[in-house]
């Protein structure tokens, strides 16, 4: 199949406009006049809710690894280091089983959701997005490698808010925008592909949903963007790349 025309038609996933008036139109008209000092307020309150969520996750870890260090104390060097070492391969595992816990919790509690959008990158429409990305990042690239693919991943994303149906395997991490993927049942995503609800076109961030038919098959190393819609029991073969609003249908197969 050839490389599918990005068109833009009502039933767009536009959800807000860039010349807005009132406030809100004030408030993102400042967002975007005064991008750097934006972006410090923005990252400031970030920055603590994930140091929030890493370091909760890793007090129990912390504590085992106390514990074990006063009570093998008196122990000879090789045994107490070896003890130490096991306690810190334990605490880490704490850590990471924890933190997939805590970040949807935390996720969940956020005053704002993420919603299909068109708009500036700097508006406040974007400010959950950024949110959601980086609660979801930090689950990727410290821990999520290691219960990929399990049930433990599954029930992660679940949490984060993406609808996975039955029988549904995830082999990646590349995922972005997990609470705007849907996947049917039977669905399996191979390893290394990377499925992301939002792309840029002509300088704005677009967040538009991706829904996965049941029985359908994105291959190793597949890109699937903002937009697409994959029929059931559809074919995406490996490194094939899916450019927004692509549409497979039913049966059929890309790449």
């Amino acid at each position: 199949m050839g490389a599918p025309q990005i068109k833009e038609s009502r039933e767009d996933v536009l959800t807000t406009r860039s010349d807005r008036t009132g406030a809100q139109g004030f408030v993102e008209s400042l967002l975007r006049r005064f991008r750097g000092l934006s972006f410090a307020l923005l990252l400031t309150p970030l920055t603590l809710v994930c140091v929030f969520c890493i370091g909760i996750s890793a007090a129990p870890g912390l504590w085992l690894f106390h514990r074990v260090d006063v009570a093998t104390a008196a122990w000879s060097e090789p045994l107490h280091f070896l003890a130490l070492g096991l306690a810190l391969a334990f605490g880490y595992l704490i850590y990471g089983l924890t933190l997939i816990f805590v970040v949807p919790l935390v996720n969940f509690l956020m005053p704002f959701r993420m919603k299909a959008f068109r708009g500036p990158y700097y508006s406040l429409p974007a400010i959950p997005w950024y949110i959601h990305n980086a609660l979801t990042y930090m689950v990727r690239f410290t821990f999520l490698e290691f219960i990929t693919p399990t049930p433990l991943n599954l029930l992660f994303y679940r949490m984060m808010g993406m609808r996975i149906g039955k029988g549904v395997v995830i082999n990646t991490t590349a995922i972005s925008d997990p609470c705007m993927i849907e996947l049917g049942d039977y669905v399996t995503l191979g390893g290394s592909a990377t499925v992301f609800g939002h792309y840029g076109q002509k300088g704005y961030l677009v967040i538009a949903p991706v829904r996965i038919g049941k029985g359908a098959n994105i291959g190793l190393k597949a890109s699937v963007m903002g937009g697409c819609e994959i029929g059931e029991d559809a074919n995406v073969k490996p490194h094939a790349a899916l450019l927004p609003k692509t549409k497979v249908p039913a049966g059929g197969n890309f790449g």
